[in-house]
């Protein structure tokens, strides 16, 4: 049962609660659940959610600490704040592709379709701006069929373009009354304007985000739509490298992963992998000269066994890029947010073969991976799809039952509502302290880098 933290006895007790409709509009009509009727639920025992139930987002706790920081779960609800004849939502995706949009995508329409009798569902077309300047397409269980097995979004995309008056007025002039955002930390910032526009006016308008990044860099969330696809098949590159790098002498693989601020993907898949010989990420710093240092690591590991595979994540080196930047511009119209960044798997590349071209007694072959467009472009594998499939239907559960103003995501593997303030706070970065970076060091052998006592970020206990 929820505590209030302010009437309670256990004051450490804190409900993050999401916003609901109710909040705002005084006397809304509620309905009975139509999942009630549905055949297909019928076996299930308490399938609707207890509006007092609540996900922990400190899982391991001493018996004596605070009980700490909850949200609220997700989940179908006895009571629904839309008849479903009068439902008319749309969906829209944001931002760069990744793999498992279009199983979401297909998801949000057969969950309002199947589980609540929602037969008006329109997708807008090239994102943000799509809502003010692109026509829109109708979605049916019949149109969305197939679409999980094919990558990138049947909506498109696009960065920018963000106007929010001109969006919530599209949403108003359409008669919209539930929004689903796909997007990253960017995308779900924008999202919030939409819902305290939409809060402003006093519409009924449910406004959902459903995390998309494939860095996996949202806070509070276990993790994002595609992640465990991209380190999937992040291991095809990798062993690429490794094949190559063994096949020849003194040989090194080096392959470049995503991860601007992030390094998970770079973590995970050389955990996977077991052939990677040393990860570089942005939160773990390294240097190139000197005892230590990364040049004498590659030194040491060539003449132990001959050949070597690097990882590195696309923002690692940042503050080594930065003492000799190159100059960078950005292609006209490409509206991206993102900061550009000089290409560190050239960039380290280019590093490794001057310092060995200083070795006469050491002929070097490089072979340099960058599949990043590659990976992006996939469909979802098998476990993105399930995630994705319980990901799109606890975001309708949650719009249905009248809450908004949310991103729905996993806290300890239970799917949550989540203010769109606590998603906004920052980006979620590794932590070089804990105990999943020890579990890379020991698989990798590789030295840390960097001065323990400098390295910052709460331990794993």
């Amino acid at each position: 049962m929820v505590l209030d933290c302010a009437n309670s006895s256990v004051s450490d007790f804190v409900l993050e609660d999401v916003p609901h409709l109710s909040d705002y509009i005084p006397d809304l009509p509620t309905y009975p659940d139509p999942l009630q009727d549905n055949p297909s639920y019928a076996v299930v025992k308490q399938y609707y959610v207890n509006k007092d139930d609540t996900v922990a987002q400190q899982i391991v706790v001493h018996k004596n600490s605070p009980r700490g920081i909850h949200f609220r779960r997700a989940g179908p609800a006895e009571k629904v704040y839309f008849d479903s004849e009068e439902v008319c939502a749309c969906i829209v995706t944001c931002g760069g592709l990744c793999p498992g949009l279009n199983t979401v995508i297909r998801e949000i329409v057969c969950g309002l379709y199947h589980m609540y009798g929602v037969h008006k569902v329109i997708g807008i077309q090239g994102g943000y701006p799509g809502f003010y300047s692109r026509n829109t397409v109708a979605l049916t269980p019949k149109v969305v069929n197939d679409i999980h097995k094919r990558g990138g979004t049947i909506l498109g995309t696009s960065y920018g373009g963000h106007d929010t008056s001109k969006i919530v007025d599209s949403i108003q002039d359409r008669g919209i009354n539930q929004v689903y955002i796909l997007g990253g930390y960017g995308t779900q910032m924008e999202a919030a304007l939409i819902f305290e526009e939409v809060r402003r006016r006093g519409l009924k308008v449910s406004v959902v985000g459903i995390p998309k990044t494939i860095d996996n860099d949202i806070p509070v969330i276990d993790k994002s739509i595609g992640f465990d696809t991209a380190v999937e098949e992040a291991q095809r590159a990798i062993n690429s490298a490794h094949v190559e790098a063994e096949s020849t002498e003194n040989c090194i693989g080096v392959v470049k992963l995503m991860g601007r601020y992030s390094g998970f993907i770079a973590m995970y898949a050389t955990l996977a992998s077991r052939d990677v010989d040393c990860c570089l990420i942005p939160e773990s710093h390294f240097y190139l000269e000197g005892p230590g240092g990364l040049l004498e690591f590659i030194e040491k590991r060539l003449k132990e066994q001959g050949h070597m595979v690097i990882v590195v994540a696309e923002g690692a080196g940042r503050e080594l890029l930065s003492e000799n930047p190159a100059p960078i511009k950005r292609v006209q119209g490409d509206a991206s947010p993102d900061q550009l960044f000089q290409d560190v798997g050239l960039w380290l590349s280019q590093k490794i073969k001057d310092h060995f071209a200083k070795r006469q007694n050491m002929n070097l072959s490089l072979k340099y991976i960058d599949p990043t467009y590659m990976i992006r472009a996939i469909p979802s594998n098998a476990s993105d799809n399930v995630f994705c499939t319980l990901l799109a239907q606890s975001a309708v559960h949650g719009a249905m039952a009248g809450y908004t103003g949310f991103t729905v995501g996993p806290v300890n593997g239970r799917n949550s509502y989540i203010p769109f303030h606590l998603i906004n706070e920052g980006e979620k970065n590794v932590v070089i302290t804990d105990r999943m970076w020890a579990r890379l060091l020991a698989s990798t052998h590789q030295p840390s880098f960097s001065n323990t006592k400098e390295m910052v970020g709460e331990r794993d206990e």
